[in-house]
């Protein structure tokens, strides 16, 4: 086999799929702001305690059922949880734009932080079941890396549909596309090397004969106190526990910055329209 030939294969093929799952999770998750920012607020008369409630309930379905989401990815299919996640997320998005009260608001918010709370360490599963070791630091990357690459491009697009249609239509507009990537991701993922037809036999096995011999090094846990007094987990999580914080701070800290944003885009729209009327290049 060619190990070269194998990786770009793999490399080309999972991770496209891989960065748009976890770019419309983050579409989704973090498209509350803009609402905020137009008149959600206003409309549905949510107070700042009702707003802090809303974040509070999305982010408890989130800690709740991550480790849930894990353990069914590993031991029955992420093929299977990421086609339902994307199938509700993107329900749930496009619910809160018809929703009129707070209550139904909440439980969407709260069902919308569940659904979501699998998606990322199904991804990380799934690369570890396509990616050897060398390989997931690079994999890994590139999966995180569409966070900050969904803020650019959702920036303009939520701006625009607010700004040309209204919240209402921005939610029901961006939760269509989880939807039909759903279907895409169904016809398109397989959980192991060894069901797919684009890597041919001799590739399939080294592959996995690989990523074999990596688990045998790899001392088994008993129970989940086990793995918590682990050393190697605590360091994870002293590591972790500060940018987690001051993401979370950024993420429920950003409604001025969405304000500003959609005011930016209504801006640059006048001003582009009102240059169009004004100015003309000169004649050569």
């Amino acid at each position: 086999m060619n190990s070269s030939t194998n990786a770009t294969k793999r490399w080309w093929y999972i991770m496209p799929i891989v960065f748009i799952t976890y770019s419309l999770a983050y579409l989704d998750r973090a498209n509350f702001s803009f609402a905020s920012a137009a008149g959600i607020t206003e409309d549905l008369g949510i107070t700042k305690g009702i707003s802090s409630l809303l974040g509070a309930l999305f982010f408890l379905g989130y800690f709740f059922f991550q480790i849930p989401g894990a353990i069914y990815a590993e031991r029955r299919s992420v093929r299977k949880l990421i086609f339902i996640c994307l199938i509700l997320w993107g329900g749930c998005a496009s619910l809160t734009g018809i929703v009129h009260n707070i209550p139904a608001l909440a439980a969407i918010r709260f069902i919308l932080g569940v659904v979501e709370a699998a998606v990322m360490p199904a991804m990380l599963i799934y690369i570890s079941n396509w990616f050897t070791k060398s390989e997931r630091s690079r994999a890994n990357t590139f999966l995180i890396l569409g966070n900050p690459v969904t803020v650019l491009w959702m920036s303009v697009v939520s701006g625009y549909l607010i700004q040309a249609f209204g919240w209402r239509e921005m939610f029901i507009i961006e939760g269509v596309p989880a939807v039909i990537w759903a279907f895409c991701w169904w016809v398109l993922v397989k959980d192991k090397p060894s069901q797919v037809s684009w890597l041919a036999e001799s590739e399939k096995a080294a592959l996995q004969e690989q990523l074999d011999r990596e688990q045998q090094g790899i001392k088994a846990v008993r129970n989940y106190g086990e793995a918590f007094r682990s050393r190697n987990v605590i360091l994870l999580c002293a590591q972790y526990l500060p940018g987690v914080s001051a993401y979370t701070a950024l993420y429920c800290g950003c409604r001025r910055l969405s304000a500003a944003a959609v005011k930016i885009w209504g801006w640059w729209k006048w001003a582009g329209s009102l240059l169009s009327r004004t100015w003309r290049p000169p004649s050569p």
